[in-house]
């Protein structure tokens, strides 16, 4: 049962709450807070707070900055780490014009429109995500290096992953606040880690994914570390990744199971598997928004570069996990935790809702190793590849109606201005390379 503006003031006044942030994100995913008191509680929960629209990146300008925001009370949250007197909570909020209309802008609503979408054709989402990211140590100053705490490998236990106290901090402050945790340990590189909190509905897995990226980093600076989420920060090890694990059900029963279907799984699973794959490049942008990136999605790295799929095969773009029945999904291995997971959640399951409309059928299964293959090989089964930079995957972006409608004309536009810009920065610079590569030769 969800929570009412009545459980959310009773809490607050149980819980001697004294601060309350309500948070929202924009189009890049970059969690933003308007900070109130309790006395002002009941206000915002009436959805009567007012915040300047014109000073968040890809919102409005400043002749229509006037934007309400509007508590989700399910999201009511106790940050753990402050102080229990004067304690502080949380709210996620939707973003509202004054005409009372949900703001296009806001990338909470733009998920929430494609939800509405797959509920008419009968279906709910749920997505189970694994989000990976480094713990770094900081200089004297308190600014992030990249010098790792560790020299641990995958599933490295104490006294080598010195990271380890925090992370179990982590579990245990986001276990705190509602999060189920499946699994938690240190990855590949040095200085990754990996937690994965139980699926959930759609809407709530990308709220609990911000949430997550705040708790995380908060908890690492307590210990004196830095926790990032770019996706490569160091070059000749791996990057990390925000693999996305999608279901969907209908009437209460998962719509990818079928006990009779080859590798059992349903008509519906290989539309929606089809439909990934038809709209992977395109929605690449969303789901990979950085110029950083590109330099993980490369062969020899356990990232995806390839567009393949494989009920065996841990390599390919798109897996299917052993467990069938119930727990039954599709693992998109693209994705990368700088995305904004409203927006990356909404494309994916807009690219399989469109499998799934048109009936799509996906190519056959690739069971080999992609990354061994000749390329000439690969050109002879179909397979293609993910944009190999953002101003590429900006251009694919641009061609796909399917992915600019689950976005909206608003957010496209603006995410487009602003990446173009961010691509250009890119491009003019003199990176280190170019000195050592050229500076002597020439």
């Amino acid at each position: 049962m969800g929570l009412s503006n009545q459980d959310v003031l009773k809490k607050a006044k149980e819980f001697e709450v004294k601060f309350v942030r309500l948070q929202f994100t924009d189009i890049f995913g970059v969690l933003k807070n308007v900070a109130i008191t309790v006395e002002q509680l009941e206000k915002a929960l009436e959805g009567e707070l007012m915040f300047d629209g014109s000073s968040i990146e890809g919102f409005v300008r400043i002749e229509e900055s006037d934007m309400y925001l509007r508590p989700d009370p399910n999201t009511f949250v106790i940050f753990p780490w402050r102080p229990k007197d004067g304690a502080v909570s949380r709210l996620i909020c939707d973003v509202y014009n004054p005409d009372q209309t949900p703001f296009l802008g806001d990338p909470r609503n733009a998920l929430k429109l494609v939800l509405a979408q797959a509920a008419e054709m009968g279906y709910t989402m749920n997505v189970g995500p694994e989000c990976e990211f480094f713990l770094f140590q900081t200089d004297s100053e308190g600014r992030p290096t990249t010098v790792t705490h560790d020299d641990a490998g995958y599933f490295d236990m104490a006294p080598v992953d010195m990271g380890e106290n925090a992370r179990r901090d982590m579990v245990m402050t986001l276990e705190q606040m509602g999060f189920e945790i499946e699994a938690s340990h240190h990855e590949v590189a040095p200085g990754q880690h990996e937690i994965d909190f139980k699926y959930a509905d759609a809407l709530t897995a990308a709220d609990n994914i911000a949430t997550f990226k705040l708790v995380v980093r908060t908890i690492a600076q307590r210990h004196g570390l830095h926790a990032t989420f770019m996706p490569k920060p160091i070059f000749g090890i791996n990057g990390s990744g925000m693999h996305t694990n999608q279901s969907l059900f209908r009437n209460g029963r998962n719509a990818f199971y079928d006990p009779q279907g080859k590798l059992e799984l349903s008509e519906a699973a290989y539309q929606y598997i089809a439909g990934l794959m038809n709209h992977v490049r395109s929605f690449a942008a969303i789901t990979n928004p950085t110029v950083n990136s590109y330099k993980r999605l490369v062969p020899g790295y356990e990232a995806p570069c390839y567009i393949a799929w494989s009920g065996r095969n841990r390599s390919p773009l798109i897996r299917i996990p052993a467990k069938r029945g119930p727990s039954t999904r599709i693992e998109l291995r693209s994705p990368d935790p700088s995305a904004n997971p409203y927006l990356a959640l909404a494309v994916q399951l807009a690219a399989g809702l469109d499998g799934i409309k048109n009936q799509l059928t996906p190519p056959a299964p690739v069971d080999r190793n992609i990354y061994r293959m000749a390329a000439d090989l690969r050109d002879e089964e179909g397979i293609g590849s993910l944009p190999a930079s953002l101003i590429e995957a900006l251009e694919e972006l641009k061609k796909d109606q399917v992915v600019r409608d689950a976005l909206g004309e608003h957010i496209f536009e603006r995410f487009i201005e602003a990446k173009a810009k961010e691509w250009d920065s890119f491009r003019i610079r003199v990176h280190q390379w170019e000195i050592d590569e050229y500076l002597a030769k020439y």
